[in-house]
């Protein structure tokens, strides 16, 4: 039976991989797009809707979720939340707070709007899974990035409380935490780096369909580490 999957960030160096897994997969996949100009990372896919949206915001982010499930013969199964973003700061006593509550907004309200939006859905069609991305640096902390590795820490949390008010209802929460993932970006900010040994979103993006599809139905509530040899 054909599913459908929402893909937060679908468009990002990660994101796109996933979305491209999905699809391979004979999945449905719906895809917030902020940026129009994300719509070029992505080729036309007769199953792909890329639909303009605002994660920040409720109402958007309910129509999208709507938008989602709205094909009776897909009905919505997976939630995969990828939105988020890492910026340099100083160490605690050097960041304004304004800066350390961004990194919260930007890593944590879209992932919980997303949930917030798409949990009845998943009810509605009798279960399903959530996909979130953390960080190894949630369980190993650097210096210089408050915001974002309490934030990051936070989605594990929050993947803990899905998995638990949610079991009754079938529906899984697990999460990923990548290092150092092997974009073009990330190669741009460190040329010097080993890339070789950094994991690519190809591989995260097979696991992130693992933790959506049936061979992962007894796993929930799981931090699963997806760090290549970084």
């Amino acid at each position: 039976m054909l599913a459908s999957a929402l893909i937060s960030g679908g468009t990002g160096g990660l994101g796109a991989a996933v979305t491209r897994a999905f699809l391979d997969g004979g999945w449905r996949v719906v895809v917030p797009v902020f940026d129009e100009r994300e719509r070029e990372r992505l080729p036309a896919h007769e199953r792909l809707v890329l639909e303009p949206a605002d994660l920040a915001d409720v109402a958007a982010t309910s129509a999208v979720a709507q938008l989602a499930a709205a094909d009776p013969d897909a009905p919505l199964r997976a939630v995969v939340n990828l939105v988020g973003g890492y910026a340099a700061a100083g160490r605690v006593h050097e960041t304004p707070v304004e800066d350390y509550e961004a990194q919260l907004r930007l890593n944590l309200r879209p992932t919980y709007l997303v949930c917030h939006a798409a949990i009845p859905h998943l009810q509605a069609a009798g279960g399903g899974a959530i996909v979130c991305v953390s960080s190894r640096a949630a369980l190993r902390p650097f210096a210089g990035a408050a915001g974002y590795i309490v934030a990051k820490a936070a989605v594990l949390a929050f993947v803990d409380v899905l998995a638990t008010e949610y079991r009754d209802d079938a529906i899984r929460a697990n999460a990923i935490l990548p290092s150092v993932i092997d974009t073009p970006a990330n190669r741009a900010s460190m040329p010097d780096a080993d890339h070789s040994r950094w994991v690519a979103p190809q591989q995260i993006a097979d696991v992130v369909r693992f933790l959506c599809e049936d061979g992962s139905g007894v796993v929930s509530g799981a931090h699963v580490p997806v760090y290549g040899r970084a």
